[in-house]
């Protein structure tokens, strides 16, 4: 599984013209599951998105959590994390989980999410067609993959 973060000052999800999500200063993460993921490392990427140091201190030092600031999440599912681009010019997405498994995956990684950050977690639709929109704060992107 992968998580793609972005640290944000805002954005926003919509789907057909309508916004279904947005946040303002936080991060923006991107969820994929392989089709060989094990369901127990959820709790575990969850922990370390929570937990990744991505915002500034006092003294401009990235040693602040999206916890510590009190800043929000929006979680998108994501399966083109798992793109294979080796051969050719056409992506592979033989890696990525099947939709049905996904799916329980990122609502399991939700609640965890909102679990852990005591706060309601802003999500995409899965399995649609959404339109991101970002202010990228830095630029910050990280990957954690387990």
């Amino acid at each position: 599984m992968k998580a793609l973060i972005q640290r944000v000052k805002f954005a926003e999800v919509k789907v057909e013209n309508s916004v279904v999500a947005s946040i303002q200063h936080g991060l923006l993460v991107f969820l994929g599951f392989s089709k060989d993921d094990n369901p127990q490392n959820i709790s575990k990427l969850c922990s370390k998105v929570l937990n990744c140091r991505l915002f500034n201190d006092e003294e401009g030092k990235m040693n602040l959590s999206v916890q510590d600031i009190g800043g929000e999440l929006l979680v998108v599912s994501q399966f083109t994390l798992y793109a294979n681009t080796k051969k050719g010019n056409r992506p592979s997405f033989v890696q990525a989980a099947a939709p049905e498994v996904a799916e329980i995956y990122y609502e399991q990684a939700l609640s965890i999410l909102e679990e852990l950050q005591s706060k309601k977690v802003q999500r995409g639709i899965f399995g649609v067609d959404m339109q991101v929109s970002l202010l990228n704060d830095g630029p910050v992107t990280v990957e954690i993959e387990l």
